[in-house]
């Protein structure tokens, strides 16, 4: 079913002054119901989780929510659902947690299609333990991982890897890889901040043993989620304060949780299942309904984007498989067509975005331009987009 993108931008009021968008892949626009999760969490009686007063069950009702939501979002359990500030502090805290058990002599692999948030922890865990970091490559030919330069033996420990290139948009083939490591005695830990703002999640079909995810990057607001198996976080022991909670998920989650950003991560996901539900009958259902159509929505309007490039862009995306995210070079003029594009009330940022290795792996000139389409995005902005880019030159 086609969603109907005029009625959807309506509940985004950080449109309403006509400026499209093209940052998503660096974090979405709100939407009302987030907003007002917010708020109504906030402006309610609060206080620390409990089940006594009115103020104590609001707060617990903020994290089994946040639990539910997004077990459902990720297809993992509830009790698998880790809180934290953000993707990049999940990674770097299990960093630390799995890397308690690591001894030199072993050795981790890591992709250069990474953002540099799921590489610099592991590579730095590891040269603390003596580890050996082996690297996945790039194909630059394609903009696809290189299979062949995956290098696992019976000392791998753990395999960090995106799920999609936060700015070629390339989606590996994360449960080949997965079963690989797994064959040789592996974890694997997946970088899903980008996918998850494009593709129906499923934790287990993809054989991620971590999945992070960033709720800003898809509606919410600004934290971090962490999805795994229960009985496999059971087994991960992490430094904690002697009086706070030894349970699963609660032993990594430190200090008191922010109800509000709870409130409104849930909201996210309650938002996305409602956009195109279908006759699901489980948030579940209507999350894989609604995401499905998102997702031909997204692809319809990269279609039309690269169509209507001229030649003056180069577009260094090329992998058969990816999400609507395009990372452009303009002759060194990037910066110069940010501000360009700006002065039309059009926001499409220029950097390297934290993608280091891309960068590096491609020979790539730091700034890039990037443009990445969202589900509030319409054909009109694509169009603007383009006139924008064609009156520039």
């Amino acid at each position: 079913m086609a969603i109907d993108v005029a009625a959807l931008r309506l509940q985004f009021p950080s449109l309403a002054d006509g400026t499209a968008f093209f940052d998503g892949p660096a974090g979405t626009q709100t939407p009302r119901p987030v907003a007002d999760a917010i708020a109504g969490t906030l402006t309610a009686p609060l206080s620390n989780r409990g089940k006594v007063s009115p103020s104590e069950l609001n707060a617990e009702n903020a994290v089994t929510g946040f639990r539910a939501a997004y077990g459902d979002f990720l297809g993992v359990p509830a009790e698998g659902v880790v809180h934290g500030r953000s993707a990049t502090q999940l990674t770097y805290d299990f960093s630390r947690h799995l890397a308690k058990n690591w001894r030199e002599g072993d050795e981790i692999v890591v992709s250069r299609l990474d953002h540099d948030a799921n590489v610099r922890p592991w590579v730095q865990a590891a040269e603390r333990a003596g580890m050996t970091v082996r690297w996945l490559d790039i194909d630059p030919e394609t903009t696809e991982l290189d299979l062949d330069s995956l290098v696992l033996t019976e000392k791998t420990r753990l395999v960090a890897v995106t799920a999609a290139s936060n700015v070629l948009g390339t989606k590996p083939p994360i449960r080949r890889i997965a079963d690989l490591a797994h064959d040789a005695g592996a974890l694997v830990f997946v970088d899903g901040v980008h996918y998850a703002a494009h593709d129906l999640v499923d934790v287990p079909a993809l054989g991620a043993d971590f999945f992070v995810c960033s709720p800003y990057k898809f509606l919410g607001p600004h934290c971090g989620v962490l999805g795994a198996s229960p009985s496999l976080l059971e087994t991960v022991e992490p430094d904690k304060l002697m009086p706070s909670p030894d349970t699963v998920p609660e032993r990594f989650e430190f200090g008191t949780l922010p109800y509000e950003i709870l409130a409104g991560a849930t909201a996210a996901v309650d938002f996305l299942a409602a956009i195109d539900p279908g006759a699901g009958e489980s948030r579940r259902e209507r999350l894989t309904n609604s995401l499905n159509s998102l997702h031909d929505h997204e692809i319809t309007l990269r279609a039309k984007l690269e169509k209507g490039l001229g030649d003056a862009v180069t577009v260094h995306c090329k992998a058969a498989d990816r999400t609507p995210t395009l990372l452009m070079s303009l002759g060194g003029r990037e910066r110069e067509a940010q501000r360009h594009l700006a002065d039309r009330k059009i926001v499409a940022p220029a950097g390297s975005f934290y993608a280091y290795e891309v960068f590096a792996a491609l020979k790539l000139e730091d700034p890039a331009l990037r443009v990445g389409l969202a589900p509030y995005t319409s054909v009109e902005d694509v169009d603007r987009l383009l006139d924008g880019l064609s009156a520039f030159g």
